[in-house]
């Protein structure tokens, strides 16, 4: 069975601008392209993609790049099932992250799929108290 990794905002905001990390999540896209990996976003961190977008550029320029990601090979999770609407506020009440956070989080431990991503500060802490599997793309950023 191919693996099924689940693609927080931070880490398709990073292929999209280029960021540090953002050929490690291509790399993802590429074995999805291949055949040999699954790659989902749910709903809302897509929802933080686009807001980021029409802060960077604006809503026309949003809609051109929300059009492009929706050719890559990412399946967009709407909506949540039940068992993850119950997990999401279980996760939600104990770590206090945000609502996309949360919802990233419960997916992949209902699914038991992997969350890729670069939020060392949200991410970090939960991942060995809940076992789930990350894909670090980037390295934590030192804070001075």
């Amino acid at each position: 069975m191919n693996d099924i990794f689940v693609l927080d905002a931070c880490a398709l905001i990073a292929l999209l601008a280029g960021e540090p990390g953002g050929d490690n999540v291509k790399k993802i896209i590429q074995d999805a392209v291949d055949g040999n990996a699954y790659v989902k976003i749910n709903q809302i961190n897509l929802l933080e993609v686009y807001y980021h977008l029409c802060s960077v550029y604006d809503q026309a320029g949003a809609d051109k790049a929300l059009k492009k990601i929706k050719e890559f090979p990412i399946e967009i999770i709407i909506g949540l099932k039940e068992e993850v609407f119950r997990e999401a506020g279980r996760i939600k009440s104990k770590y206090k992250i945000p609502l996309g956070d949360t919802i990233l989080v419960a997916e992949c431990i209902i699914g038991k799929w992997i969350l890729v991503t670069s939020d060392h500060t949200d991410i970090e802490r939960i991942e060995e108290a809940e076992n789930i599997k990350v894909n670090w793309i980037r390295e934590k950023l030192n804070k001075k």
